[in-house]
């Protein structure tokens, strides 16, 4: 299987893929003139990829700085149910439309995931590849717009569920699932699977925020 994926050089992609990592985090500082060095461009396109992630509320105002921005459990929440129906229904088309060689990719990414299990921010990074492929695998240009910015709104989240404890090995399972329906056609199995992989995520997303802010209390 081939993890690799193009390199961003634009100052949009490199800002979003940084935070995307983790490197600027909700409530980060994005400054010009940092960024501008630490990607090697200049402050004119920089200027112009924090306005564009600033429209799409994906940075935020603090006084007359931009930091990255952060969701509210009413976001959050907005976030996963659109989440949930957009997934299912790219499963749905992925089992209607993926291409052999495409349903064998996603076999062999879980697969190869399984090798993950005990490192959560990889195995993370692999679950973005693996949602991604199912988008493409619709073969629905809109609809893989659509769940591109709602995962870039993902981002925004400070931790991955899959740290939670047991949640990376059920998540492989589910994965499983999924492409078990994909690989046999089965639109309606293919959906509810995703769509109860969404939930499960954010059922446990919401066990840790309520454990993050008991043990704040």
């Amino acid at each position: 299987m081939n993890d690799l994926k193009p390199v961003p050089t634009d100052a949009y992609s490199l800002i979003l893929a940084a935070i995307d990592e983790g490197v600027y985090r909700p409530g980060n500082r994005l400054v010009e003139s940092e960024l501008a060095e630490r990607f090697g461009v200049s402050r004119t396109p920089i200027r112009e990829a924090l306005q564009r992630l600033e429209t799409q509320s994906l940075l935020t105002r603090d006084g007359r700085s931009l930091i990255v921005a952060s969701l509210s459990h009413n976001q959050m929440s907005e976030l996963y149910i659109v989440r949930r129906e957009l997934e299912g229904l790219a499963a749905s088309l992925a089992a209607k439309h993926a291409t052999p060689e495409e349903v064998q990719l996603l076999r062999d990414m879980v697969t190869a995931d399984h090798e993950l299990l005990d490192d959560p921010a990889e195995l993370s990074r692999a679950n973005r590849r693996f949602h991604k492929q199912i988008h493409l695998a619709s073969h629905n240009r809109f609809l893989v717009r659509q769940l591109d910015l709602v995962h870039r709104t993902m981002a925004l989240m400070a931790t991955t569920s899959l740290a939670a404890q047991g949640r990376s090995k059920i998540a492989m399972a589910e994965h499983d699932r999924i492409v078990r329906a994909i690989e046999a056609g089965d639109e309606d199995g293919a959906g509810e699977a995703l769509r109860e992989h969404i939930s499960v995520a954010f059922m446990t997303r919401l066990k840790q925020d309520a454990e993050m802010r008991r043990a704040e209390s």
